[in-house]
C-alpha cells in the first residue's frame, strides 16, 4: 500500500479525489495551451508572464494537496503498521520518502 511498487489497483491518498485532481490538472494544461497560443500571438511578455505564473501556483497547490494526502493517509498508515508490527523503520522509509518529495518541492 502506497509504496511506488505497488500494482496499478493500489489506493493511494488522493484516489478518493482522484476524479477532482483530473479535473484541475485539464484546467492547468488548458492554461497552458492558452499560453502557448499568447506566445504564437506575441503577445505581450508581461502578459504572457502573468499567465505562467498563475499556472506555476495551480501547479503548487496540486502539489500541497498530494502531500497531504500522502501524510493523511500513507504515512498514517505505515505509523499504524510499524505500532502494529513492532517495525519502526517501516514508518521511518515513508517519512524519509516524504521529506525528499518535499524538499523538491521546495527546492522547485
Amino acid at each position: 500500500m502506497c509504496e511506488e511498487d505497488s500494482s496499478p489497483t493500489a489506493p493511494h491518498g488522493y484516489t478518493p479525489e482522484k476524479d477532482a485532481y483530473l479535473k484541475r490538472l485539464r484546467r492547468i494544461e488548458g492554461q497552458v495551451r492558452g499560453v502557448a497560443r499568447m506566445v504564437e500571438q506575441d503577445t505581450y511578455c508581461i502578459d504572457v508572464l502573468t499567465q505562467v505564473a498563475a499556472i506555476n501556483k495551480a501547479l503548487h497547490s496540486v502539489s500541497l494537496q498530494l502531500v497531504e494526502d500522502h501524510v493523511r493517509h500513507c504515512v498514517v498508515g505505515a505509523a499504524t503498521e510499524a505500532q502494529t508490527s513492532g517495525n519502526p523503520e517501516l514508518l521511518d522509509a515513508k517519512l524519509s520518502e516524504a521529506m525528499t518529495a518535499i524538499s523538491r518541492l521546495v527546492k522547485s
